[in-house]
Parts: C-alpha cells; sequence; structure tokens
C-alpha cells in the first residue's frame, strides 16, 4: 500500500560513481573502459576543452556509446519504487540517465548529463541529444559551438544550492556509493539537519562527520539500498 501524499516523508539521496557500477558504467575514478587511456585532465576540465575540444566531443562520444549499453541495476529500481511510499528526491554526481531509465521522477544532476549538449556561449541554452553521436562544430539556435553538457573541474557547479535546499528538508538522507573526496558535492552532508534519520552504503569506509549519525551498511549499491528499504519499510 501507498502513503498518501500529505504522509509522504521526504527522502534525499546522494548517488556517486558506485550506483552506476553494477551497471558497468565507469567513471574517472574506475579503471577500465575509456578513462583508463586518458589523463583526466585532458577529458574532464574545462583547460582540457580550450586545449583540445574536438578531444573532448569524441570522448564523450564514446561514453554516450557505453551509456546506451548499459541498464539500470536493481539499486536503481529500488529507489525508483520507493516513491510508492516516500517523496523521493535523487541528488546525482552522475552524468548518465540509468535513475531516469529505471523510473526516478525527481532527479538533480549536479555534474550535467551526458545525452545533453548546450551552448558555449549561454549554459541554459541546453538540447537533448539522446544516444547519438556529436559531431564537432555542431551549432545551437544562438549560433554558438555547442560542447557536452557536463561541469568539468575548472567550472562552477550551478544546482550546488538547490541540491543543499533539498538536503536542508530532507526528513530521511542517504549517501550511496559515493566516496565524498570531490567538493562541493560532499560538503551537502553539512546541510543536515541532526533530526534527519540517515544512511550510508558503499563497500568502503567513507568519512561524515562526527557530529551525525549514520547508519551504516558496508554493501554495494543494490544490496545496501535493499537493506534500507526494509529498514525504512519495517513497522
Amino acid at each position: 500500500m501507498s502513503a498518501t501524499k500529505d504522509e509522504k516523508k521526504r527522502l534525499v539521496v546522494l548517488t556517486g560513481a558506485g550506483m552506476s557500477a553494477e551497471s558497468g558504467f565507469s567513471t574517472f575514478r574506475d579503471a577500465g573502459g575509456l578513462w583508463e587511456n586518458y589523463n583526466v585532465d585532458d577529458v574532464a576540465s574545462i583547460d582540457g576543452w580550450y586545449r583540445n575540444p574536438r578531444l573532448m566531443v569524441d570522448f564523450y562520444n564514446g561514453l554516450r556509446t557505453q551509456l546506451e549499453k548499459a541498464e539500470p541495476n536493481e539499486g536503481h529500481y529500488i529507489l525508483a519504487k520507493l516513491e510508492d511510499f516516500f517523496e523521493v528526491r535523487i541528488v546525482t554526481q552522475n552524468v548518465d540517465d540509468l535513475h531516469e531509465r529505471a523510473g526516478s521522477t525527481n532527479v538533480l544532476h549536479l555534474h550535467g548529463e551526458l545525452t545533453k549538449a548546450r551552448s558555449v556561449n549561454d549554459e541554459n541554452k541546453i538540447y537533448d541529444i539522446g544516444y547519438r553521436r556529436m559531431e564537432y562544430g555542431e551549432r545551437g539556435e544562438d549560433g554558438a559551438l555547442l560542447r557536452p553538457h557536463i561541469v568539468w573541474f575548472g567550472e562552477a557547479v550551478p544546482m550546488i544550492s538547490e541540491a543543499s535546499r533539498w538536503v536542508r528538508s530532507a526528513d530521511i538522507f542517504a549517501v550511496v556509493g559515493t566516496s565524498l573526496n570531490v567538493y562541493p558535492a560532499a560538503g551537502l552532508v553539512h546541510d543536515l539537519r541532526g533530526s534527519t534519520r540517515a544512511f550510508l552504503i558503499d563497500p568502503k569506509e567513507v568519512s561524515v562527520p562526527s557530529s551525525l549519525h549514520f547508519t551504516v551498511f558496508h554493501e554495494g549499491a543494490s544490496k545496501g539500498l535493499a537493506l534500507m528499504r526494509d529498514a525504512l519499510l519495517s513497522r
């Protein structure tokens, strides 16, 4: 049985690379895949774009091809299903669309989205490109060059203020598959209210503020989220 809208508590979930790892979609912190063949500064920084934009476009074309073949994992589906019981808001550091494909309806992408491109002159002119190949030299309606809609190292994170607002309003909060080493996303845990029920899901040790109490599951995303779901729904 689902809770009514008025009864639903707000569950805010911060997800990182470990959330997508079980789907076979790697990030720059993982070994293997495209990332292993490139210097991170060349393909994930604004300086890299200025040095060699063609390389950047080709690199993200490769990631987009990988993403098209990836599938949401059980953890993604658990979060989507929890919308029957909670007002679920997902803040993700991931640039994939696996949360949405699993059925989650309220997802905030801190670091951009791989399936979109945007004008180099106006970050608000964003275009859905799906999984297709993006050609260097494509231009938007403003005549400006298009670039991957990714927040690179050296750039501001425009959605961080909204993410902070979400975290401050959470009744329940979960951190899934992130080392909490990349800022400003890692700083979101400091926005938690002391009364918020909090969970940490990661097979590795992750440091969190000592002033906050987290229920910790040292598991991968799918198993850990299943344990969290059971804890939340048990009467």
